[in-house]
């Protein structure tokens, strides 16, 4: 049988890992994390997009018990008027809305369908390097070691180690001048929630923050700090917690709302990372190698379609794999290129708008009412929620590019 080695245990790698596994291929998955590395304050929402590729990938069933389901966004000014609700996204043909997820959980149940698929998933295990050799694929890993597969997948994220080696014309991360910070606060006051499956966005005079009510009680939220300069590897690891908290505090307090209360409930630590997405990719692909998700096409958090864009990718390239075996790479990228450049793009913008100045907050406030009253019932976003791919679904001839 053929062998693939998927460089990446994320949501991509495992979800890609579980596909290649439904061929019968024979899969490693090599993760350069420690198993118990943790995903603090960091959670997302999966909308219908995605959680119909995960359907069709057969691992809806163990990903829908996470979390819970936020249909629908309501957006605030810093002033505490209402600016108007958009749903994210409509539900799936069975009934099941959006939903937000730890994002810890969600790699957790998906690294355990790899296995239970048949996949070996390694952690610890660093890729330094990829080389094609002939009918085989080259790994090289920090601690020495080598490995060779039929096809490697670089699912490896924005920092991809698999990238360059596909083409060195590919480019780097592209900063956005934003920080993420974000927790789980538990015992908030009852008017600090959230009302049951509405996420709560609010453009602050100098953050954005947005948070949910999960059904035991806990706050979920987030905060996205405008930071001009990108930091320093190793700087925002340095910065101690108090600091954070002190940050957030001064940033949220004149804002109307209970950001400042929510941030002040949270125990434990806080920390931040910085926001990156990729700019047009040139080259994904080599002979026997092949860059999906995050390491091709990261999109800014803003976009809400990470883990829905690694699920779409997944899906894909499975299937060019069993129905065009000869140019399955090619048509891959094909078939991905063109809707996740307009994800990225969407995301950028989206990221704009969070670090606008006072003109921009007063223009934006003033006109967001009007949109989206306008638009229809899918947020105005039905190109990217109605996409849909079945595993059965067959990849048609004229898929394959003129040459």
């Amino acid at each position: 049988m053929p062998g693939a080695i998927v460089v990446g245990g994320g949501i991509a790698g495992c979800l890609t890992a579980v596909a290649l596994r439904r061929l019968g291929w024979d899969v490693e998955v090599a993760e350069a994390r420690p198993a118990d590395a943790d995903e603090l304050g960091s959670f997302l929402t999966l909308q219908s997009n995605g959680l119909a590729a995960m359907r069709a990938l057969g691992v809806l069933d163990v990903v829908l018990p996470l979390g819970f389901p936020t249909p629908v966004m309501d957006l605030w000014s810093a002033s505490g008027r209402r600016l108007g609700s958009m749903p994210l996204g409509p539900p799936l043909d069975d009934g099941s809305p959006a939903r937000t997820v730890r994002r810890g959980d969600l790699y957790r149940v998906l690294r355990e369908a790899a296995v239970t698929a048949g996949a070996r998933v390694t952690t610890g295990r660093r890729c330094t390097g990829v080389v094609e050799t002939g009918a085989r694929v080259v790994v090289t890993f920090a601690d020495g070691s080598t490995a060779a597969a039929d096809l490697v997948v670089g699912a490896d994220g924005v920092r991809s180690a698999v990238r360059p080696a596909v083409s060195g014309r590919n480019p780097g991360a592209r900063y956005l001048p934003l920080l993420n910070l974000g927790g789980f606060s538990a015992g908030v006051a009852p008017d600090l929630a959230a009302p049951p499956g509405r996420m709560q966005m609010m453009f602050g005079r100098r953050a954005f923050f947005g948070w949910a009510t999960a059904p035991d009680g806990a706050t979920w939220w987030f905060a996205n700090v405008p930071r001009r300069v990108e930091p320093a590897p190793g700087e925002l690891a340095a910065v101690p917690s108090a600091v954070w908290r002190a940050e957030l505090a001064a940033l949220l307090a004149d804002d109307s709302g209970p950001a400042a209360r929510i941030v002040a409930a949270t125990p434990g630590d806080l920390g931040a990372w910085a926001t990156y997405d990729l700019p047009r990719v040139p080259v994904w692909r080599g002979r026997r190698t092949v860059l999906v998700g995050d390491a091709v096409h990261a999109a800014s958090p803003s976009s809400g379609q990470g883990a829905a864009m690694a699920a779409e990718d997944a899906l894909a390239l499975a299937r060019c794999l069993r129905d065009v075996p000869d140019e399955a790479l090619a048509v891959y990228e094909g078939l991905r290129r063109r809707r996740v450049e307009r994800v990225v793009a969407a995301g950028r913008r989206t990221s704009s708008s969070k670090a606008a100045g006072p003109l921009g907050r007063a223009v934006r406030d003033a006109v967001m009412p009007h949109v989206l009253r306008r638009i229809g019932p899918d947020g105005g976003l039905g190109w990217v929620f109605a996409h849909r791919n079945d595993w059965e679904e067959p990849v048609a001839a004229d898929a394959v590019p003129r040459r």
